[in-house]
């Protein structure tokens, strides 16, 4: 009998390891996506730059990443997940910061919805995918004139300043320096710094449960870089900032609609807050899916505010075993007691405007290849550009252009997930 029990109690003990790894295994996942792309720049307005034309090869936000989740009963699931940029090229075995983490964090999901901890993107950025069905080969109007809010570190980052970060020194130049609407550059990396965060950093999110196709979501960015006194007379900044959004999808996911704002306190100007809204959706017809969006921000800036619009609209066809794609976006000229005297000079050339078309052949669920052309046409004071773009004129890096240049890229990709 006891050797009858033992048996049963080494059992037991060796069954345990192996559910609690049913539970909590780990997956490995991501994307990578590439493209050859030949890439031709145009002179810039001030004449420095002649016109490029370049092959190369791009990585479009390709990733990696590890997410787990554990039943906890009740109703409850706990969950983490880490992702990262995936490198895909070598300087020299000198590690330049490309891993950055993507949406990484852990929490909790019930009925009550799920809220977690981490760095994630904004719900104002979430929105992108509820319209933007016209993007082949990552060259789309998402990563260049709509959503273009990548930043990294945390805030307050100053985006249409100088950058410096220091306390109370939030004074900008005039004109002002902004990725997402701009009128000047600062040397070679001056447009890569943007108006909105796709992401927040070490932040707090809540998605509630869906009901009846809406879901609501939140997110607050916490005020950790609250400085203390540095001298008399000077503003100490306070950064944080929050967005919300409040989404709907019906006929099984045919129909969308969305708005969302963010708001942005000490983030261009010590005792300002930046703000502003996005709304739009989309249908799928079955012979076509349509989307659209539009966008309204406003930066205050020392100089006075500055105002950026933009919208868009993408198309999706589908052909064969793949879809036609293709997408228009328009930013409207920036307008505001910011933007500096060529306004009403009538010289503000801050307008933009992108279009791509393509077609993206379905190998299967997990890979596609893709060809088309994509191009942006900026203004003469204007700076738009693709997140991921091959080095242009005189050694501006990848993803930064002089002012008015002009971007046509021709381009055959790959994207293979895991």
């Amino acid at each position: 009998m006891q050797k009858k029990l033992l048996g049963m109690a080494v059992a037991a003990a060796l069954a345990m390891p192996a559910v609690a790894l049913a539970q909590s295994a780990v997956q490995v996942y991501g994307t990578v996506h590439l493209s050859l792309n030949q890439a031709k720049y145009t002179k810039d307005t001030a004449g420095t730059v002649e016109d490029a034309t370049k092959m190369g090869v791009t990585s479009h936000a390709s990733n990696w990443g590890l997410r787990s989740t554990e039943t906890l009963g009740g109703g409850m699931t706990a969950w983490f997940q880490v992702e990262f940029n995936m490198k895909m090229a070598r300087d020299n075995g000198v590690f330049d910061g490309d891993s950055t983490a993507r949406n990484s964090g852990v929490g909790l999901r019930g009925n009550f919805g799920n809220v977690y901890l981490g760095t994630w993107e904004t719900p104002w950025s979430q929105t992108f995918r509820l319209w933007d069905v016209g993007t082949i080969g990552g060259w789309g109007p998402t990563t260049s004139i709509i959503g273009r809010r990548e930043q990294t570190g945390t805030n307050p980052s100053r985006f249409c300043a100088n950058n410096t970060g220091a306390a109370g020194q939030a004074a900008l130049p005039v004109p002002p320096i902004c990725g997402n609407g701009s009128e000047s550059t600062n040397g070679p990396n001056g447009n890569l710094g943007y108006s909105l965060w796709r992401r927040y950093n070490y932040a707090v999110f809540y998605e509630s449960p869906l009901f009846e196709g809406v879901q609501a979501k939140v997110a607050w960015q916490p005020n950790e870089r609250k400085t203390n006194f540095t001298a008399a007379g000077v503003t100490n900044e306070n950064p944080s900032s929050w967005s919300a959004s409040l989404t709907w999808t019906g006929l099984g996911g045919r129909a969308r609609a969305f708005a969302a704002t963010m708001q942005s306190k000490d983030w261009s100007t010590v005792g300002q807050t930046d703000g502003g809204v996005t709304f739009g959706g989309g249908y799928d017809f079955g012979m076509v899916n349509v989307g659209a969006t539009y966008e309204d921000y406003t930066s205050k800036l020392a100089a006075g505010y500055m105002k950026a619009k933009e919208w868009a609209v993408g198309i999706a066809v589908p052909l064969g075993p793949g879809n036609i794609g293709a997408s228009y976006a328009k930013a409207k000229k920036l307008t505001g007691a910011g933007v500096d005297a060529s306004e009403a000079a009538g010289t503000n050339e801050t307008d933009a405007k992108m279009w791509n078309l393509g077609y993206e052949w379905a190998l299967s669920k997990r890979t596609a290849l893709g060809f088309g052309i994509a191009k942006i046409d900026n203004g003469a004071n204007q700076v738009f550009s693709w997140t991921a773009t091959i080095p242009v004129q005189n050694g501006w890096q990848s993803g930064a252009v002089p002012q008015g240049v002009d971007i046509t890229n021709i381009f055959v990709s790959m994207r293979h997930s895991f």
